[in-house]
């Protein structure tokens, strides 16, 4: 099942605590509302997800994305740019943004592509940054979210869907006020507005 990252909120109801995970069927929701009511949601995460990334960088990311790229898609086009961007917030739906300009080089047709990855990930596990960051390289060859496009996820992040799920998770944490490693992530303000 196949489910877009949206944000919705009315000014006059009180937030969903369980708004990231909107689609999933009633008996995930309510396991997932006894592990918040107990407080055990993060000693969930933490067990799967022992220790935050040391990607804290624009460069380290960089890297880290045209290592990633080089290794699944050898023929697209070169990354341009990646960076982490507190700008980019939940209010705007969005975790990441890919970003591509075709510029007209003489008689050529050249693309520039750019990654764009939200600030909570500096502090994140390194799984969840490469959910993302694999998320952000699949538009390079679909623009759209289809069926080619989640196909290339599981391609390059046979776990992308598992992690997709838990990044929900991690997402409802922070919404709460909670960390998972002591630190708040930068943008986890963002989260609870």
């Amino acid at each position: 099942m196949r489910r877009e990252l949206t944000v919705h909120q009315d000014a006059g109801r009180p937030a969903d605590p369980l708004k990231y995970l909107a689609g999933y069927p009633d008996r995930i929701l309510h396991e997932v509302g006894l592990l918040i009511a107990e407080g055990r949601l993060g000693q969930l995460l933490t067990r799967r997800y022992s220790a935050a990334h040391a990607i804290r960088t624009d460069r380290a990311l960089y890297d880290y994305a045209v290592r990633l790229k080089n290794d699944y898609l050898r023929s697209c086009g070169p990354v341009s740019r990646v960076l982490y961007d507190s700008r980019i917030t939940l209010e705007r739906q969005a975790l990441g943004l890919h970003r591509y300009q075709s510029l007209v080089q003489g008689s050529r047709l050249k693309t520039k592509n750019e990654i764009r990855i939200a600030s909570l990930f500096k502090t994140a596990p390194l799984e969840f940054l490469r959910m993302i960051v694999v998320h952000e390289l699949a538009h390079f060859k679909e623009r759209d979210h289809n069926k080619a496009f989640y196909q290339l996820c599981e391609h390059m992040e046979p776990d992308y869907h598992q992690l997709e799920f838990d990044l929900r998770l991690y997402l409802t944490l922070l919404d709460r006020g909670e960390t998972l490693y002591g630190t708040a992530p930068a943008g986890a303000a963002a989260l609870s507005d």
